[in-house]
C-alpha cells in the first residue's frame, strides 16, 4: 500500500482531529517525494563511511543541497560537496555554486577536468571536442583520491531511458563501471549498500522526480537558481533541431544564421553540449506552466551530446558517468 493510501486509511480510521495530532495530516506528492529523499540522504549518512553530494550547481544538484540541509538542520549538511569542472562552464553557474556552498555551509570540492588532460589521463581528439564524457574519468580519479564509498548526485529516471533502468542505490565496480543487467533490488525501500573493495555507490535521491515536480518544489521552497534557467535574450543559432548558443567554444558555422532570442535552460551543464530552450518563462511559476504543456524530454530538447544514438548516455554510464 502506497504512503498516502496509508495517510487516507488513518484519518479515515482515527478521525481528522487525532490524525492531525499524531502527525497524519494529509500530505501532498511534493511532501512524500521530499520525505523520500530525506530518508535515502539518513540512510547515506547512516550507512556509508564517507559520502560525498555532487554539486554542479544546476537545479536538480540544488535541490540535492536544499534537501540535504533540511535532512541535517540545525547542523551543516552532513555532506561534503564534490564539482567535477569541465573547465568550459557558465560562469553564472560557477558563481552560484560557490555562493550555494558558502550558504548551506559546505565544504566545497572542486575538481578539474584539465587537471586529467595534464595528467594524460584525458586525452582530446580535437581542441575543441566536448569534454562533458571526460568528466568520467576525472570523478573516478577524485573518489580513489578523496576515498568516496557514496555519491548523491541529482539524475532522475524521467531525463532519459538509461537513467530510468538505474536504481536510486547503484553499484559501480572496482572500475567505476555500471551493469544494468546486475542491479540489486529495492523492495520495501530497503536498500543494501554492502560494498565490495573497489566498489562505490551512486545514489540519487530524486529519481523518482519529474522535471515539473522539480520546479513545483523550488517554487514552494523558494530555492534560488543561477539566472539562465530564466528567460534572457541570448544569441544563437540553429543547429540539428537545436538552438546553439553562440559563444567562444560553439562559434556559429558557415552558413549558419545567428539570431538574437528569448530563450532559458532546461539543463545547464558543459558550454559545448548545453542548449536552451525558445521561452518566455521568467518566473519559477511560468516555467511550471510551460512544462505542464510541455511534451518533449529535458534532455532530447537542449543536449547536444544525446542525440547520437539511444544508447549514448547508457554507454557512457557504463563507463562511469553520473
Amino acid at each position: 500500500m502506497k504512503t498516502q493510501q496509508l495517510l487516507d486509511v488513518c484519518e479515515s480510521g482515527i478521525g481528522g482531529g487525532a490524525a492531525a495530532a499524531l502527525g497524519t495530516e494529509r500530505k501532498d506528492h511534493l511532501d512524500l517525494l521530499e520525505s523520500e529523499a530525506i530518508f535515502i540522504m539518513r540512510e547515506v549518512a547512516a550507512e556509508c563511511r564517507n559520502p560525498f553530494i555532487l554539486f554542479s550547481g544546476g537545479k536538480d544538484s540544488a535541490v540535492l543541497l536544499h534537501l540535504a540541509h533540511k535532512a541535517f538542520h540545525p547542523e551543516p549538511v552532513g555532506f561534503p560537496l564534490l564539482h567535477i569542472d569541465t573547465g568550459h562552464n557558465y560562469p553564472e553557474v560557477l558563481q552560484y555554486r560557490d555562493q550555494m556552498a558558502r550558504r548551506y555551509d559546505g565544504r566545497l570540492l572542486v575538481r578539474s577536468v584539465q587537471d586529467s588532460i595534464r595528467r594524460g589521463s584525458v586525452r582530446l581528439r580535437r581542441p575543441d571536442e566536448s569534454r562533458n564524457r571526460h568528466q568520467s574519468v576525472t570523478l573516478l580519479e577524485a573518489i580513489a583520491e578523496l576515498q568516496i564509498d557514496a555519491c548523491l548526485g541529482g539524475a532522475r529516471r524521467d531525463e532519459e531511458k538509461s537513467r530510468a533502468k538505474e536504481r536510486v542505490f547503484s553499484v559501480r565496480d572496482e572500475f567505476g563501471q555500471w551493469d544494468p543487467r546486475s542491479q540489486r533490488p529495492e523492495l520495501w525501500a530497503l536498500y543494501n549498500t554492502a560494498l565490495a573493495p573497489g566498489e562505490h555507490l551512486r545514489v540519487f535521491p530524486i529519481s523518482n522526480w519529474t522535471e515539473l515536480d522539480v520546479w513545483q518544489y523550488i517554487a514552494r521552497e523558494r530555492i534560488a537558481l543561477p539566472s539562465l534557467y530564466f528567460a534572457h535574450q541570448r544569441e544563437v543559432v540553429r543547429r540539428g533541431g537545436l538552438l546553439v548558443p553562440v559563444t567562444p567554444l560553439t562559434p556559429p558555422r558557415t552558413g549558419e544564421t545567428v539570431e538574437t532570442m528569448t530563450v532559458r535552460f532546461r539543463t545547464v551543464g558543459d558550454i559545448s553540449c548545453t542548449a536552451p530552450v525558445a521561452s518566455k518563462a521568467a518566473t519559477a511559476a511560468q516555467i511550471i506552466d510551460e512544462l505542464a504543456r510541455c511534451t518533449v524530454t529535458e534532455r532530447g530538447a537542449t543536449r547536444l551530446d544525446d542525440q547520437t544514438s539511444e544508447s549514448a548516455m547508457e554507454q557512457r554510464k557504463k563507463e562511469g558517468y553520473f
